[in-house]
């Protein structure tokens, strides 16, 4: 992709865990997994737009240093009916280009396989006549899980800070085990080994990943008090109040907006944004203005 072309596809969703990824994969290498892709660049978020009546959820998307654009799954267990889903997700962010009319996207196909799969288990290719498409695997069998957690925790008990390549390999550690209910042990310990990290920033990070990329296996209880962890940390209080600032900036925008399609008045629009909002006169006018000033720019 040109770079003059890129959307302006930006992180809409303030959800701590979500940010707190987008943020902190940049410059990361998906190489400690056995995918030899570029580097990331930035995360995308994955709220794409429905082509079909079945709902599907990407794991992760990724724009990486050659810009290309990266779909990333995981699976527990080969099937070859994924390559459905693939092509699905495929169409799905080319269709969010589309709309931004760019046509030169460039997408890969990564599919990370846990420990329960091994080489020589899957195919890479799928070829259906009048289209084909690869997948690039990265089997997680080949990790010794043993050795990185051993190194891991030695590092983190000896408050060292963690290489970029020990974070991408922590938070993915859980998925190189074997068997449902053993990975479900070892992601409860290294959450509890996450939270030793000397390091807020690559606490949250390890953290936030584990969530997403243990979300198949992890129950809602041990996924709620993660969170609730996260939300109790400084970095996770500023979240919140980014949160909440956010939600009512677009409260402002919807309540100044329909007031001008309503034809009400400057003056009925200060007083419900006064009531609404708690602002007082001269913070709902100053609103107002800024709101003007962005629709008359085409903002």
């Amino acid at each position: 992709m040109e770079t003059k072309n890129k959307p302006s596809i930006a992180y809409q969703n303030k959800d701590i865990v979500s940010k707190i990824l987008a943020e902190n994969f940049k410059s990361k290498s998906l190489g400690v997994y056995g995918l030899d892709l570029p580097r990331i660049v930035r995360a995308l978020p994955t709220n794409l737009p429905e082509i079909s009546a079945n709902e599907l959820r990407i794991d992760h998307i990724f724009e990486l240093e050659d810009n290309t654009i990266c779909i990333i799954d995981y699976e527990s267990s080969y099937k070859k009916e994924n390559f459905i889903k693939y092509l699905q997700y495929m169409a799905r962010v080319l269709e969010r280009y589309r709309k931004e009319n760019i046509y030169n996207v460039k997408l890969r196909m990564a599919v990370i396989y846990t420990a329960d799969v091994l080489p020589g288990q899957t195919e890479t290719v799928f070829d259906a006549g009048a289209l084909s498409f690869h997948i690039e695997p990265a089997f997680l069998s080949s990790l010794d899980s043993g050795e990185i957690k051993k190194r891991i925790s030695r590092k983190i008990m000896a408050q060292e800070h963690l290489s970029d390549e020990e974070l991408m390999e922590f938070i993915i550690l859980p998925l190189s085990y074997k068997g449902t209910e053993t990975k479900k042990k070892e992601l409860k310990e290294m959450i509890s080994l996450a939270k030793e990290i000397r390091s807020e920033k690559e606490c949250l990070f390890v953290l936030s990943g584990m969530l997403v990329f243990a979300d198949k296996i992890i129950d809602a209880e041990t996924s709620r008090q993660v969170k609730e962890w996260i939300r109790m940390t400084k970095v996770g209080r500023l979240y919140e109040q980014e949160k909440i600032e956010y939600a009512n900036k677009q409260r402002e925008n919807d309540i100044i907006y329909l007031g001008r399609e309503d034809g009400k008045s400057e003056e009925e629009i200060v007083s419900r944004l006064k009531k609404m909002l708690g602002y007082d006169d001269s913070e709902a006018r100053a609103a107002i203005s800024v709101f003007d000033s962005r629709q008359a720019a085409g903002v």
